[in-house]
């Protein structure tokens, strides 16, 4: 009798601001696990707390399980040492190596936006697409970029920083352009993000307030918050025209806390069209499929160096 083969479980990590998240992903997709702590204050206490979930979630996998972790930043290639990460204490270490020492085991650690861009390409809303870009629009901006079902790095490991870009054809309302903490002026980030959206309502209004607090207002008719909106969506339908100028992707899928606004993902197609060159490109835009597990179920598959997917073919 032929035992049957049995799909390896992927255990994936998202390591945001201000929680932790794993899960044990199945062969078939099924989340068998899942489990959140709160984000500890220190790089140690990070690293503890990473691998004592790791270690929760295998007991819940089968032997064969991987594990995939999302981070903000990204590694520097000659170095292996973290850097770019809004969690300032995981910059300048050597994170990847730390992980598989405390675990003993090969980990996979990858930028969050890339782990997101990868869900949504494998199995999520672009899936049937060969090239996804992702945009993560929360407090900061992420971007990812997936071709033939691969995460796009490059030699330098900093292919589709879309929120370190410069911000295209500024207008007045732009200037003087914003310092980032990268160390440049105008990056796309300090303008589209609920950061951004923030400091543009008070610049406007002289008044601060949070994001959500802004939405709720514009959503019940108030002028200048509808009008800070609406220089958010532009400045995104500007980056976006960018990138199609440059890569042209089949699909923009967009995840984080800020896309459930519609002006962001269903108005964002034909107001990115009208600034591309040709100012009447198609531009498909898609909100992301997995939500907010995005990113946790896009570190799980880190380690799927498989074909995609049937339903996952190419576009």
């Amino acid at each position: 009798m032929t035992t049957p083969i049995t799909a390896p479980d992927r255990i994936g990590v998202d390591l945001g601001g201000t929680k932790i998240d794993a899960i044990v992903l199945a062969g078939d997709g099924r989340v068998r696990f899942e489990k959140r702590v709160p984000t500890p204050k220190t790089y140690d206490a990070i690293l503890s707390a990473i691998a004592g979930l790791v270690r929760e979630a295998e007991a819940h996998a089968n032997a064969q399980a991987t594990v995939g972790i999302g981070a903000p930043g990204s590694a520097a290639p000659k170095t292996g040492l973290w850097r770019n990460a809004n969690i300032l204490d995981c910059n300048g270490k050597p994170m990847p190596k730390d992980v598989e020492r405390l675990l003993g085991r090969a980990v996979r650690l990858e930028n969050d936006a890339n782990c997101f861009a990868l869900s949504e390409a494998y199995d999520g809303a672009g899936a049937g697409h060969a090239v996804v870009a992702g945009f993560t629009i929360g407090t900061a901006l992420g971007g990812g970029l997936v071709i033939d079902g691969k995460l796009r790095h490059g030699p330098n490991n900093e292919a589709a920083e879309f929120g370190h870009t410069p911000m295209p054809w500024p207008n007045d309302s732009e200037w003087p352009l914003i310092p980032c903490f990268c160390g440049k002026k105008g990056c796309v980030e300090q303008y589209v993000s609920g950061t951004g959206l923030a400091r543009d309502y008070e610049k406007a209004a002289g008044a601060r307030l949070k994001g959500p607090e802004i939405v709720a207002m514009a959503r019940a008719g108030d002028t200048q918050a509808k009008a800070a909106i609406d220089r958010l969506a532009d400045r995104l339908a500007r980056l976006t025209a960018a990138i199609v100028n440059v890569i042209d992707p089949d699909i923009f899928v967009i995840g984080g806390g800020l896309s459930g606004l519609p002006e962001l993902v269903e108005e964002l197609g034909p107001r990115a069209g009208r600034y591309a060159f040709s100012g009447s490109a198609t531009v498909k835009v898609a909100r992301a499929k997995h939500g907010e597990k995005s990113g946790v179920r896009g570190a799980a598959r880190l380690w799927s160096d498989l074909p995609l997917p049937a339903e996952a073919g190419r576009g």
